[in-house]
């Protein structure tokens, strides 16, 4: 029992009477993790900070806003794709009609509207620039669908549910 009691009070004087880091002498001392949970047990160092495993995990901080994991972002332009792919089949829809009329001479238009952008010099070509712009709408919105799903967006999100 004397003896447990003498290499008790020994291993502190031992690592007492070391060198240690950072003192003028030719030898280097190098601590382990084993040597330092020694001298912690026998409380003669402090250990400061955290170990991995010791960090709380239900107290952290929120993350920094991610746009691509916000179910309401999602809807958001969702909705906008879908208005603009709407409203692009109605332009096709409507040239087409316009065409369809002439064609039959069921009813006199007023003209087409040169001063659009990308207006086709024939009535095919107009009609492939409309098509064009649905496609590209219709890409953009299976893009989105596509993120969503990667990010565990529920379906019904993008659909306004």
């Amino acid at each position: 029992m004397v003896r447990l009691a003498l290499d008790a009070v020994a291993i502190p004087l031992r690592a007492a009477n070391r060198l240690h880091a950072g003192t003028d002498s030719q030898n280097t001392v190098v601590w382990t993790n084993d040597d330092l949970e020694k001298l912690h047990a026998l409380g003669l160092i402090s250990i400061v900070g955290r170990i991995d495993e010791e960090r709380p995990t239900s107290a952290s901080a929120p993350g920094p806003y991610v746009r691509t994991q916000d179910p309401e972002w999602y809807a958001v332009q969702a909705a906008k794709l879908r208005e603009e792919l709407e409203r692009r089949r109605a332009q096709l829809r409507e040239y087409r009609q316009a065409l369809e009329d002439a064609r039959s001479l069921r009813k006199a238009t007023g003209g087409m509207n040169l001063d659009e952008s990308d207006i086709g010099i024939t009535p095919r070509a107009a009609i492939e620039i409309l098509e064009r712009r649905v496609n590209e709408a219709q890409t953009e919105l299976n893009a989105l669908e596509d993120l969503a799903r990667r990010n565990d967006i529920p379906p019904g999100t993008l659909r306004g549910q």
